[in-house]
């Protein structure tokens, strides 16, 4: 008896789109959260009390990784607006996809802090300059996304209230990030006067994002309380919330580290020493409300997983805000040298690795496909 051939199925790339160039047409700043998760799980490997054999080198590739993640979506980012101009611009009056701009700062934002980390001790102090260099970008970045997208929700695009998500933190928490990493450069500085300069630039970027930040979560909760669970393609919208909570105790901490000896070489011997206590008060305190987040996220992630939810890049809304946290619970066990910290640290990054891990994959297969470059904003549009 013969049995006819069976034709093997070849699954080719972009295989979901009619043509390649739609990777372009399509390419939102969503994938830039990609970056986020990827830049914070190295940071966190880094940092872990005990280093394992291979864990640093491992930190150092992927942040190398990185970079080069963050070229290519900026490239692809930049020939959209090039080549597609008229359908690019459409994203400034969607109400989802233009929150992630300030996926963009907060992506650089860990390359940033990689090259003090990593590249200082690697390359030496040139890479001080350039991390300076790249703040400031960084810096115009997020307080322009800070601003304009929230004038944009005002006045140009449509909200309601049982829509909202947490990804209208996306664009002012950029700030804050941007406020941990200056707290993170600002020791490396050989100038006293700039090194004040950055601090002082900090802290402002600190108060110009979290109290905007915990206003949003408050409407968050009455939205949740209301309204109730968001839609299952938002699922991972619920650990945004840690976000902010997690950068602001980091940033407090990393800002106060080094404000005694600033504070002092500028004249003000004194303040930094109350600043620093301010920050390791205040930190702990965001830390404990980070923890009922945590919590309670983890709870609706649970929830959503047993009725199933698709897979979309919104998936890395589980990895960075997971991943400041984890920082913020290292940064304390260091300073307060408490065992809790240093063990609950370790575990979280475990759980971002693993996170990582199955996010990263689900990304790639979704990208070669093609099924993952959708852009909401011109949906329906003709090519």
């Amino acid at each position: 008896m013969t049995y006819p051939n069976k034709a093997k199925t070849v699954l080719r790339p972009f295989s979901q789109l009619q043509h390649p160039r739609e990777v372009i047409r399509q390419f939102t700043p969503n994938w830039f959260a990609a970056t986020m998760g990827t830049g914070v799980l190295a940071l966190a490997l880094a940092q872990l009390p005990v280093q394992l054999p291979g864990v640093r080198m491992f930190a150092e590739g992927l942040w190398l990784f990185n970079i080069g993640l963050f070229v290519l979506f900026s490239a692809l980012y930049g020939a959209r607006w090039v080549l597609f101009f008229d359908e690019a611009r459409r994203i400034f009056g969607h109400s989802t996809v233009s929150m992630f701009f300030g996926t963009i700062p907060m992506g650089l934002a860990t390359i940033i802090n990689g090259f003090l980390v990593f590249g200082v001790p690697r390359w030496g102090d040139a890479m001080v300059q350039v991390a300076e260099v790249l703040w400031w970008i960084d810096v115009a970045m997020a307080l322009g996304f800070g601003v304009i997208i929230p004038y944009l929700m005002f006045t140009r695009q449509d909200h309601t209230i049982d829509q909202m998500t947490a990804v209208w933190l996306l664009p002012v928490v950029a700030a804050e990030v941007a406020a941990a990493s200056g707290g993170l450069l600002a020791p490396y500085l050989t100038d006293t006067v700039m090194q004040f300069h950055v601090l002082i630039t900090s802290y402002v970027l600190w108060a110009f994002s979290v109290p905007v930040a915990f206003s949003i979560l408050t409407i968050l909760i009455l939205r949740m309380a209301l309204h109730k669970l968001p839609h299952e393609s938002m699922a991972a919208s619920s650990w945004l919330a840690l976000g902010p909570i997690g950068t602001g105790a980091l940033g407090l901490l990393l800002l106060g580290a080094d404000a005694p000896a600033i504070f002092a070489a500028n004249g003000l011997a004194g303040i930094g020493e109350i600043v620093e206590g301010l920050g390791l008060i205040s930190g702990v305190i965001l830390w404990g409300v980070g923890l009922w987040w945590i919590v309670m996220a983890a709870m609706i992630t649970v929830r959503y997983f047993r009725s199933g939810i698709p897979f979309n890049l919104g998936w890395w809304g589980f990895t960075f805000p997971l991943g400041v946290y984890s920082l913020a619970t290292l940064r304390l066990g260091s300073v307060l040298h408490l065992t809790f910290f240093n063990v609950a640290g370790c575990v979280l990054v475990l759980a971002l690795a693993l996170m990582w891990l199955v996010v990263g994959k689900r990304t790639l297969v979704g990208a070669y496909r093609g099924e993952l470059f959708v852009s909401p904003c011109i949906a329906g549009l003709k090519k």
